[in-house]
């Protein structure tokens, strides 16, 4: 399926800023089931310095420095990709969770395979997501004794949906998450960081994926500009598979609704833009987001 996909974010400062420096995480990953047709940033004002990389993750990311003084700051990406199908995979032919756990414990770096040391980096503590009993006693109905870890990653990716209530007033970038585990309420961030919290506990490796979802307007009416939102989900390691997708925000697995961005360990990783400023006081800040079938009619949000 392709898609045309826009992401704006526009910053209104109440002072001149004199100095900006930032990371971008805009520009999506290169992967078997993407094809990337056109990916194209514009920031007004023009950055002084701009340069791209990959992270230590392997995203693409955009490093700009603003040296001029400047009060709006604008970042408008614009992707057209097509996304494929991905093979399915049957949950149950995934090994058992505790003989993953077991082979991810560190036998010496001597002994481990590349795609190891690359997944154990997801196993441990990460700025926002720390590994605490209360994960893992809450979670602990969904691991059962020798059950296959896709399978244990359904069933808790089902227990998030259903006991959690998605609500944007609830939480925001630094809630903790064992106050979104009490409060149950919470967005797309949140019931992803909590998942993976949830596995990393059991000593088990899942990595944070940003990105965006196809979202269908009401019956009768048209897409809307700008009516979406960026969107996060979880990705589960087993060592005779690889890697795969959970969504708890939705309780289904991703597939060519789903556009892969990044991934990291969690969200501070993969931020669409973190960076410092010089100056600038109190700040606006707007993001609007459209995902979008390629032959799609658009109209102006209301």
């Amino acid at each position: 399926m392709r898609y045309r996909i826009r992401h704006e974010t526009l910053y209104d400062y109440q002072q001149l800023v004199l100095l900006s420096q930032q990371v971008l995480h805009l520009a999506p990953r290169p992967l078997a089931w993407q094809q990337i047709h056109t990916a194209h940033i514009n920031i007004q004002p023009a950055p002084d310095f701009s340069q791209t990389s990959n992270d230590s993750f392997g995203n693409p990311n955009q490093t700009i420095e603003l040296n001029q003084p400047h009060q709006h700051l604008s970042l408008i990406s614009e992707l057209d990709i097509s996304v494929l199908a991905r093979k399915p995979v049957a949950l149950s032919s995934s090994l058992p969770w505790q003989v993953v756990t077991a082979m991810c414990r560190y036998p010496g770096s001597a002994a481990l395979t590349p795609e190891q040391r690359d997944a154990l980096i997801f196993r441990h503590e990460s700025p926002l997501i720390r590994i605490k009993h209360e994960f893992a006693d809450w979670a602990a109905p969904c691991f059962v004794p020798g059950r296959p870890i896709f399978q244990v990653a359904h069933a808790l990716m089902q227990r998030i949906f259903t006991e959690l209530t998605f609500d944007p007033e609830a939480t925001d970038i630094g809630t903790p998450l064992l106050e979104v585990l009490r409060k149950k309420r919470g967005v797309c961030q949140d019931f992803a960081q909590l998942m993976i919290a949830c596995l990393r506990a059991y000593g088990l490796p899942a990595r944070y994926v940003s990105g965006y979802l196809l979202t269908q307007p009401p019956p009768g009416q048209a897409r809307l500009i700008g009516a979406d939102a960026s969107h996060a989900w979880v990705s589960v390691w087993c060592p005779s598979q690889g890697w795969m997708d959970f969504d708890p925000t939705n309780n289904i697995s991703p597939s060519q609704q789903h556009i892969t961005l990044a991934w990291g360990r969690d969200f501070t990783d993969i931020s669409p833009l973190r960076g410092v400023i010089h100056g600038g006081g109190h700040h606006e800040l707007t993001v609007r987001v459209t995902v979008a079938p390629y032959e799609d009619q658009l109209l102006p949000e209301a």
